[in-house]
């Protein structure tokens, strides 16, 4: 194995800039698109394309519903948002999350490692998938956009 300074790196630390680049460059992207979608309403037609699923079959898919949510959760209307796409909003969340902890580990110049069993990976999916059958019947109407 090759040392740092070998492979024309200085040895040591990357520097703080050098680390922060990435966590920062994904929070400028989905501050952009947020700060987009907050501005263009979705509910206004013409602005954005329909659903391909729902347009062909009348099926709403698991992300139906998604931009009128982030538009309501950027404008801090977190009932409507939440009525618009539970799950939007729970991975807008999550996604939050995992990015605060990013950053805090790219500061203290450690990798970020998400490593979940597949159990977990199933569940989430079987949660998505169950989301998806009941916002399309009549007694989950509740949980359609």
């Amino acid at each position: 194995m090759t040392s740092p300074a070998a492979r024309g790196r200085p040895p040591g630390p990357a520097p703080l800039a050098r680390r922060l680049a990435a966590p920062l460059a994904v929070a400028a992207g989905t501050a952009s698109a947020f700060a987009y979608v907050g501005a263009v309403d979705p509910n206004e037609p013409g602005h954005y394309p329909v659903c391909p699923l729902l347009s062909l079959t009348g099926v709403y898919c698991p992300g139906c519903g998604g931009l009128r949510s982030a538009h309501a959760f950027v404008n801090g209307d977190l009932a409507t948002a939440l009525g618009a796409n539970a799950v939007a909003v729970t991975g807008y969340v999550v996604l939050a999350v995992v990015w605060a902890a990013w950053t805090v580990l790219a500061v203290r110049d450690r990798p970020l490692r998400i490593t979940l069993a597949p159990v977990w990976w199933w569940s989430l999916g079987g949660a998505v998938l169950i989301f998806s059958v009941v916002r399309n019947l009549p007694f989950g109407s509740a949980l359609a956009p």
